[in-house]
C-alpha cells in the first residue's frame, strides 16, 4: 500500500469518526429534532440499499428491480425474531439482522441460480416478478400480519448503533469489491464470455456478487422493521425497488461513494419540496431528468471520490509551487 492510499484510509476514517461526533453532538443538544433523526435513520437505510444493489447492477453490471423484496425478507426475520422475545435488547437486535440478511441471502441463493443464466430485460423482469410474489406471500400468511401488517415490533432508533452498522456495511461490500472476487465481479461486467474463457467461474462469482447484495438488503430491512416498529407487505413494491435503482444509476454504476451520494441526496430531496406541495411530485422527477441530461453517467460515473486523489493533487501542487520558486 503506498503512502497516498494509507494516508487516505486513515484521512477517510478520521473524518467518519469526526461526522458522527458532529451528528451525535448536534442530536444531544436537540439541534437536530427528533423528526429529522429518523430522517437521518432512513439516509443510512438506503446508504446501505443504494451500495448493495450497486454490488449487482453496478459491479456485475446485472440490471434487478427485486431489491425490495430481499429487504422485505430481512425486515420480517428480523422483527419475528425480536417481537416473539426470542431475541431481545442490542445483541438480540444485532442477531436478529445478521439472521435477517442471510435469510434474504439464502433466498437470494435460490433465486439467483436459475436467475442469473438471464441477462438485460429477462432478468429484470424475473426479479420484479419475484419481488412481487413476496409481497403477496406476506400478505397471505397469518404469521406476518397479512394484510393489516405486522405491528408491536420492538423499536430501536439508536442512531449510533445503526450509523456503525452501516458504516461497517458500506466498508465490508467496498473492501469484497476491490478483492480477487470484486475484480473477477467487475470482469465478469465489462465482458463474460471473455471472463469465462479465461478461467474465471462466471456462474459462481454471478451468484457470490447476488447473494451477497441480498444479505445487505436483508440487514438494511431489518433496520428499517426496527425504526418504524410496524410493517406492511405494501411498503416494499415495486416501486421502492425502482427508487433504490434510481439512487444506484444517479450516483453512477459501480461507484460506491456515488451510491453514496445519490441516497443521501434523493432522501432528502422529498423533504425539503415537501413545501412544494401538488407541485412535489412534478419537480422530483424534473430535477432527476435534468441530472440525467448533463451528468449521463451519474453524479461520479464509475469513479469512487478518494481522498488520496485529493492529498495527490495538493502535493503535486506544493512541489509545482515550491519548483517555480526556485
Amino acid at each position: 500500500m503506498d503512502k497516498n492510499k494509507k494516508l487516505s484510509y486513515i484521512t477517510t476514517y478520521a473524518l467518519l469518526i469526526v461526522l458522527y461526533f458532529i451528528l451525535f453532538s448536534l442530536i444531544n443538544s436537540g439541534f437536530i429534532s427528533r423528526y429529522q433523526v429518523g430522517i437521518l435513520i432512513l439516509i443510512l437505510i438506503n446508504v446501505i440499499l443504494a451500495a448493495s444493489l450497486n454490488v449487482t447492477v453496478g459491479c456485475l453490471g446485472q440490471i434487478t428491480l427485486g431489491h425490495a423484496g430481499f429487504m422485505s425478507i430481512g425486515a420480517y426475520t428480523a422483527a419475528l425474531l425480536t417481537k416473539s422475545g426470542f431475541l431481545s435488547g442490542y445483541p438480540g437486535y444485532i442477531v436478529a439482522l445478521i439472521v435477517g440478511g442471510l435469510v434474504a441471502g439464502a433466498i437470494g441463493f435460490i433465486i439467483g441460480i436459475p436467475a442469473l443464466r438471464l441477462t438485460g430485460d429477462y432478468l429484470a423482469i424475473i426479479t420484479l416478478a419475484f419481488g412481487e410474489i413476496i409481497r403477496v406471500l406476506i400478505e397471505y400468511f397469518k404469521f406476518t400480519g397479512g394484510a393489516q401488517g405486522l405491528t408491536g415490533i420492538p423499536r430501536v432508533n439508536n442512531f449510533t448503533l445503526i450509523y456503525f452498522i452501516t458504516i461497517f456495511s458500506v466498508i465490508f461490500m467496498y473492501a469484497i469489491m476491490t478483492s480477487r472476487h470484486g475484480r473477477a465481479i467487475l470482469a465478469i461486467r465489462e465482458d463474460e464470455i471473455a471472463s469465462g474463457a479465461s478461467g474465471i467461474n462466471t456462474t459462481y462469482y454471478k451468484t457470490f456478487a447476488f447473494v451477497l447484495s441480498a444479505i445487505f438488503a436483508g440487514i438494511a430491512g431489518g433496520i428499517y422493521a426496527h425504526n418504524l416498529g410496524i410493517l406492511g407487505a405494501k411498503q416494499f413494491d415495486y416501486n421502492y425497488s425502482i427508487n433504490i435503482l434510481v439512487m444506484v444509476v444517479l450516483g453512477g454504476m459501480g461507484s460506491f461513494t456515488g451510491s453514496i451520494l445519490s441516497a443521501i441526496v434523493l432522501t432528502i430531496l422529498p423533504e425539503v419540496l415537501r413545501s412544494f406541495a401538488e407541485y412535489r411530485m412534478i419537480v422530483y422527477p424534473l430535477i432527476l431528468i435534468i441530472m440525467m441530461l448533463f451528468r449521463p453517467k451519474g453524479l461520479l460515473g464509475r469513479e469512487e471520490f478518494q481522498i488520496s486523489k485529493v492529498i495527490s493533487y495538493f502535493t503535486k501542487k506544493s512541489k509545482r509551487g515550491e519548483t517555480n520558486g526556485k
